[in-house]
């Protein structure tokens, strides 16, 4: 039994335009290419940072080992951790669009202090010689770098769990066709922005390296301004949403309104009342949730076991002791992506390596194209994006068309297999990143130099394969996440996802120090953590994130893969309803 009504809110508050008097219908692919030139030209700014951070904290401010790794990852971690205060804010406050623009604006404060780091060296240690012992920052000029590093970690922050978001309101998800395009945007998001960063960063890595880091940083920042230039151009083209609060502060309420009411027995027979407001609905399509068995436990914070409980308008007077129907499924919402989300870390903190050993091992081999240039360590990341680009190419373009013309229906992956395909690449990355990491520190060994004579492009294949795993589990786990979750949180969505990149961030750190501590322990030389990789053990590091990826592996199959929706499990409306007798 549900009760509780008022009035529905109006379409025309669910979606407002800057532009009332507009004739154009906002929204669809014409919004759209505003979007992706915007997050292209902001990912262009902000990756030429993150693609060659190593590289210069280990040149400019004389950086290495464990403290580099540490550095980098923590501050990955961070720019993704962020994302949960700008899901809140965005939710709660300011709407997708503002909280994207004030995000890139704070990021372009950000670059900009680090255009300054390069550009006075007062703000750097004293240049130093790679195989040399050399003098570290003061504490004050790693406290401006960290400053700018805060900054540009804040705007990702508002950037990361809205830009998708923002794109995916834009889409009509009650249609077949609106769907369909949803799922294209998913892919055409990750291959137009990585296309430009393609491009884009061979030219900016390069300048960076070898000729300026002031010119090289300088750019980016060029680009930001682009960034915000376009996405204000498009403001009449979009559909707005309307902040409709948190849903943290709803979880928090449900979970202790359930526990509140735990001595209820939902299996006694008994027809319970429960509160469900007719206006509780996804203000975005005007529809609620579907219910789902799973979790009932919930369903006891729904439970009206006293009708004191409500006010005469019909409101719960104690809103942490009664909730309403769809404010518990929202939380079974989340809670049933939980066991995916964590099968996800797994694939994360392999990619976490190559932009951080994977450059290490770059910077000590040989990088020599011929007796003038040297290829610079921050491109082997390009290789990266060059296969996750490729694949969705290749996906989209031709295998998709050509598979529905010979089978006569829709063949693409299901989101099962993309994401059980990229932990298995997760896997082969790290094993192939072992076998070239031994390869390479021999050969240095046996010549007796600081880089070994192995040329860098054995390193591509490793590189490949991190793509790839990106272009497998990352672009299907932001799917599943999307999907899964209905519109309304979207952008806690988007902080999900990059909640869990921010885990494994700090996991890969963790997994660092524990090694450095364990292996370093009776006067042995410890596998990780030297200013020269020769004398490090980093092969072995790899193989035991091999290991690690084994056993998600084995999670995913046999546990986390039956909470993803396997072929037409999603329903009408875009929600997914989960076949519950597979769990």
């Amino acid at each position: 039994m549900e009760i509780g009504s008022r009035n529905s809110p109006s379409a025309e508050e669910a979606h407002l335009s800057p532009s009332e008097s507009n004739s154009k219908k906002p929204g669809g692919w014409k919004a759209i290419k505003y979007i992706l030139g915007n997050e292209s030209f902001e990912k262009l700014a902000s990756m030429s940072l993150v693609a060659n951070i190593t590289v210069y904290l280990r040149t400019k401010y004389n950086l290495s080992g464990i403290i580099l790794v540490n550095v980098v990852t923590i501050w990955s971690g961070t720019s993704n951790i962020s994302t949960i205060g700008g899901a809140i804010i965005s939710d709660v406050y300011l709407g997708r669009f503002l909280t994207l623009l004030l995000g890139t604006i704070c990021t372009l404060l950000g670059m900009a202090a680090m255009t300054l780091t390069a550009t006075i060296s007062e703000l750097r240690p004293p240049f130093c010689q790679e195989d040399s012992i050399c003098a570290q920052p003061h504490k004050w000029q790693l406290a401006f770098l960290f400053s700018a590093l805060g900054l540009i970690a804040i705007g990702a922050g508002g950037i990361r769990p809205c830009n998708i978001a923002f794109g995916a309101d834009q889409f009509d998800t009650n249609t077949e066709k609106g769907r369909a395009q949803l799922e294209s945007f998913f892919n055409w998001w990750y291959f137009s922005f990585t296309i430009a960063l393609v491009i884009a960063l061979t030219g900016v890595i390069y300048v960076q390296t070898n000729i300026s880091w002031i010119i090289g940083f300088a750019i980016p920042t060029a680009c930001l301004v682009t960034s915000i230039t376009i996405f204000l151009i498009g403001r009449n083209t979009y559909i707005y949403r309307k902040p409709q609060g948190t849903v943290f502060v709803d979880m928090a309420r449900v979970a202790m309104a359930a526990y509140r009411k735990r001595k209820i027995n939902l299996k006694s027979g008994n027809e319970h009342c429960y509160y469900d407001p007719a206006e509780e609905v996804d203000h975005l399509q005007d529809r609620k949730l579907i219910r789902i068995n799973r979790f009932k436990y919930l369903d006891k914070a729904a439970v009206i076991i006293d009708p004191n409980e409500l006010d005469p308008q019909g409101f719960p007077v104690d809103k942490w002791r009664l909730c309403s129907v769809q404010q518990v499924e929202k939380l079974k919402c989340l809670l049933k992506i939980v066991p995916v989300w964590v099968a996800g870390i797994g694939c994360f903190v392999v990619m976490d390596q190559q932009s951080t050993f994977g450059v290490l091992q770059a910077i000590q081999m040989n990088r020599s194209i011929n007796s003038d240039f040297k290829i610079p360590p921050g491109w082997m990341g390009i290789t990266s994006m060059l296969a996750l680009s490729i694949w969705i190419l290749l996906y989209e373009q031709i295998y998709i068309p050509k598979a529905r013309k010979i089978l006569k229906r829709d063949s693409r992956l299901t989101m099962q297999q993309r994401i059980f395909i990229g932990i298995v690449l997760s896997i082969l990355c790290m094993i192939v990143a072992g076998t070239v990491e031994r390869k390479r520190r021999s050969m240095a060994l046996k010549e007796g130099s600081y880089a070994s004579p192995l040329h860098v492009a054995v390193l591509l294949p490793q590189f490949i394969l991190s793509g790839l795993t990106e272009a497998f589990a990352a672009v299907g786990l932001m799917e599943f996440f999307t999907i899964q979750l209905p519109e309304s949180m979207r952008s806690v969505a988007g902080s999900i996802f990059f909640l869990s990149l921010s885990v494994a961030s700090y996991l890969s750190s963790l997994i660092v120090n524990i090694m450095h501590s364990v292996t370093g322990q009776g006067g042995e030389k410890p596998w990780l953590g030297g200013h020269d990789l020769n004398v490090n053990k980093l092969d072995n590091y790899y193989y035991i994130i091999a290991g690690l990826g084994v056993i998600n592996l084995m999670y995913f199959t046999f546990f986390a893969r039956k909470y993803v929706p396997f072929g037409e499990d999603v329903k009408e409306g875009g929600e997914v309803q989960m076949n519950t007798s597979r769990v």
